[in-house]
């Protein structure tokens, strides 16, 4: 129907004529208490909420010079993060002398990926940023 119409039947209920789809051909409207309209909108939004899965980012740093001993313990840590449903964000931080040989100990992140491969996949390669490189894993889908 047409706009004069519709806002004389809703003037008529003494309720308020809504538009629910602008984009729609024709656009969509609705005769009813722009009260009661809001008040579905927020619940619908707080319900979308309610069922949104927010992901976080955990880190897990390592240095150069880790034993494998340590590394299997981040390894574990790292499977239990990633079980939960989180990224894990993997770091390997150089100080000092350790700066000149930052290519030398990109096999540390290398293996800590391909251990971890079963369950994970490589969100974003090995990437040097500053002082540190780092990897970011996520779980395999």
């Amino acid at each position: 129907m047409n706009i004069e119409d519709a806002q004389r039947i809703a003037n008529e209920a003494d309720v308020d004529l809504i538009l629910t789809v602008p984009n729609a051909k024709p656009p969509v409207c609705r005769v009813m208490e722009l009260s009661k309209y809001l008040y579905e909108q927020k619940r619908k939004e707080k319900e979308r909420k309610k069922n949104q899965k927010v992901v976080e980012i955990k880190e897990i740093r390592l240095s150069p010079n880790i034993d494998t001993n340590d590394l299997n313990t981040k390894i574990a840590a790292a499977r239990k993060f990633i079980s939960k449903g989180d990224k894990v964000k993997v770091t390997l931080r150089f100080r000092g002398r350790e700066m000149a040989h930052m290519q030398q100990s990109k096999h540390i992140l290398d293996d800590f990926a391909e251990t971890l491969a079963d369950c994970t996949v490589i969100e974003k390669p090995a990437k040097v940023e500053g002082r540190s490189m780092t990897l970011v894993l996520a779980e395999k889908k």
